[in-house]
């Protein structure tokens, strides 16, 4: 029997899945990987976390579970995989069905044939077309090399001053890394908020709490990178402000890499990224694609994203794998695109659509933002804010958003389950989840973020988030705002917006305050706004026909406040 002979094009997260996966499927395929890095199977999400100082042992971002290091001796003795690393491929032969590849050490060229072809080249890291780009002390963090780099820098301890420009997900990770070194650090975002993927609120909170560990700088590019005897020595800004600097880590995103598959005549989609079809097999037969190379559906609006995350690499290079054995057998559904990051004690993440995003889409849409805590206060329970999204017409979960000190991860993996699997909201309201103090309260906070929209979407709440109700302020619109905190609250924390102060165990008592016309616009609220909830009601039970509830309540403030 004629033995298959199958590709690997890139070693880093979706290549060698693909490789492994094709073995499980056929002991006797003939398959090679070939890797332009040393490096094979790196973690490569791990590598903030090196460069932090979370571990020491770079090995640890290329082991298997079991600590050994996923080297060619490794692939080659445990899955009978030829790993060829410090090799590239110079060019793809669809018409021959082989390829062409050079020892970078060596200089040896050398051409291989295959059956089937793997193309999992990755993505590019971005780099602003600014003057010093060349100057030592500016990287990226995209590689094992800038990793190395970059941990080196934090060992050495000689670097005092760094800015790390672009405030998405490895922004964030990178400023957390440097800031546990002692440096001190200001990030630079060109848009208005960091964590573009998120709704403005959502990311302001996050901003918010970064500003306590480094200075923060939104709506404003780099303009040039100023140095001295080739080395960085400050950054400047668009604005003219210049801020010195020894580092500068660019993290302003990544793009396909895709230069070797476009040359051989393969279909790139408007995006930059490689098109597939749902068995991942590009538009030359025998081709297929996985991982940032590509571009992917997302579930949800069936549009063709960017989606350059290591899980989604892995699980595409497993259909991959399967289908060049098997035949066009698996198929990858899509995306939802859930993303979480951490930065420090606090976790922020995203799963199916933001606000924007279903606007974009023109999906009619209710939304709601709660505050709760993740566990009983007894069991030392962190708030945790939720931007819940569901359909309108069906109550389907769209999408949610969560950030806070508590744990996110759980309540994102909830809610990507559930837009996966087509549940509602009135799923939601009474799912069976696991119940513990230490893990949860009675009702967790997603089914009570549930609670919250359901009641809004059949009338018996009426809500206004804090977005909505600033817009009204702004624009000098009569509305009473009414706290039913406590007044030791009060004097520990207030807006400062022109509000009221009657304590929830008053207020039936001094109804007699507010405004007596019963049409006027009332806007509730306490730390969370659940007293602000039971306002709202009393309220409405005395006559009162507009009353809203400001969700999230003070938690849910992304603005200033006067104390």
């Amino acid at each position: 029997m004629r033995r298959k002979k199958i590709i690997v094009i890139g070693g880093s997260a979706a290549g060698p899945k693909a490789a492994a996966r094709a073995r499980r499927m056929d002991e006797f395929a003939e398959i090679t990987m070939f890797q332009k890095g040393s490096d094979l199977s790196m973690a490569s999400c791990g590598f903030p976390y090196f460069v932090g100082g979370f571990f020491d042992d770079r090995n640890q971002l290329l082991c298997t579970p079991t600590g050994v290091v996923r080297d060619p001796k490794f692939y080659w003795n445990a899955k009978g995989i030829v790993a060829k690393v410090n090799t590239e491929i110079t060019k793809i032969d669809k018409e021959n069905k082989k390829v062409e590849f050079i020892d970078i050490e060596t200089g040896e060229h050398g051409s291989q044939e295959y059956d089937k072809l793997v193309i999992t080249t990755g993505a590019t890291a971005n780099m602003p077309p600014i003057l010093g780009t060349g100057l030592r002390g500016i990287t990226t963090l995209q590689s094992m090399q800038d990793a190395d780099y970059l941990r080196k820098i934090r060992d050495d301890g000689e670097v005092k001053e760094a800015v790390v420009i672009g405030g998405g997900l490895i922004g964030i990770e990178t400023l957390e890394a440097l800031n546990l070194a002692g440096i001190k650090l200001t990030m630079v975002e060109l848009l208005p908020q960091l964590l573009t993927f998120l709704d403005w609120e959502m990311a302001k909170f996050v901003q918010n709490y970064l500003k306590t560990k480094a200075n923060v700088i939104t709506n404003n590019g780099v303009a040039e990178f100023i140095g001295e005897n080739g080395k960085l020595k400050a950054v400047r800004l668009k604005n003219g402000t210049e801020i010195p600097c020894q580092l500068a880590v660019v993290a302003i995103g990544v793009k396909p890499n895709v230069k070797l598959a476009q040359k051989a005549g393969i279909q790139i989609g408007s995006l930059g990224g490689i098109i597939v079809n749902e068995y991942m097999e590009t538009s030359v037969s025998d081709i297929y694609a996985a991982g940032d190379c590509c571009e992917i559906k997302n579930k949800i609006t069936g549009k063709n994203v960017l989606a350059p995350y290591g899980d989604l690499a892995n699980l595409e290079g497993r259909v991959v794998g399967e289908n060049v054995i098997k035949g066009n057998v698996a198929k990858f559904s899509g995306t939802i695109q859930t993303g979480i990051c951490k930065l420090f004690d606090y976790g922020i993440g995203i799963t199916g659509l933001s606000e924007t995003k279903a606007l974009e889409a023109g999906i009619d849409f209710v939304k709601v933002v709660n505050a709760s805590p993740d566990k009983p206060g007894f069991m030392d329970g962190k708030i945790l804010i939720t931007k819940l999204l569901a359909e309108k017409s069906t109550g389907k979960i769209l999408g949610a958003q969560c950030a806070g000190l508590g744990d996110v991860s759980k309540q994102l993996a909830i809610w990507a389950t559930s837009i996966i699997g087509g549940l509602t909201i009135d799923d939601m309201v009474d799912a069976d989840f696991p119940y513990a103090p230490p893990f949860s309260l009675a009702i967790d906070h997603s089914i009570a973020t549930a609670h919250i929209l359901q009641n809004k979407m059949n009338g018996v709440f009426e809500g206004i988030s804090s977005v909505e109700l600033k817009e009204k302020l702004d624009k000098k619109e009569s509305v009473f705002i009414l706290d039913v905190r406590g007044a030791d609250e009060y004097a520990e924390t207030r807006l400062g917006i022109g509000e009221r102060l009657i304590p929830l165990g008053f207020l039936r008592t001094r109804l007699g305050e507010l405004p007596q016309d019963k049409e006027t616009e009332i806007v509730t609220y306490c730390k969370i706004s659940l007293r602000g909830y039971e306002a709202a009601v009393l309220l409405k039970a005395h006559g009162y026909k507009n009353v809203n509830v400001m969700e999230a309540g003070i938690v849910g403030w992304p603005f200033e406040k006067e104390k």
